[in-house]
């Protein structure tokens, strides 16, 4: 008999238990639900931006590398020092441009872990209102 009343109130506790945290939780207005979804598909489309700016990066590596291969290449067939100078100049413009695309590359990503830390600390203080 004490062991069933004991499982019927911890039952009891339990549920009520649930029921408390249940209604504990604030809802978020719409108002502030849709500018979260806004900002969450604003992170989405910024994280799909930067893997095809990745993307990008490293064609580019492979080109570069595939010039130094016709350079090198070229070199060793004698070729005339015109064409090795403009072959040296292109590669050192292409270094440049991955350089710079790199440097963008991690602003964005700097920018973006931004978004998502403001995100959650908007979600947060959301919660608490």
């Amino acid at each position: 008999m004490k062991s069933k009343l004991f499982r019927i109130s911890f039952l009891l506790i339990s549920a009520l238990s649930l029921v408390a945290t249940a209604s504990a939780q604030r809802r978020i207005d719409r108002a502030e639900r849709r500018e979260l979804r806004a900002d969450r598909h604003e992170i989405r489309a910024d994280t799909r931006e930067l893997r095809g700016d990745r993307r990008e990066i490293r064609q580019d590596v492979r080109e570069r590398n595939g010039d130094l291969r016709e350079l090198r290449q070229d070199r060793r067939e004698g070729a005339l020092p015109a064409e090795l100078r403009a072959d040296r100049r292109e590669i050192r413009a292409d270094n440049r441009e991955i350089f710079g695309d790199r440097r963008e590359l991690r602003g964005d990503l700097r920018d973006r872990r931004d978004d998502i830390r403001d995100l959650r600390r908007d979600r947060r203080d959301a919660r608490r209102d």
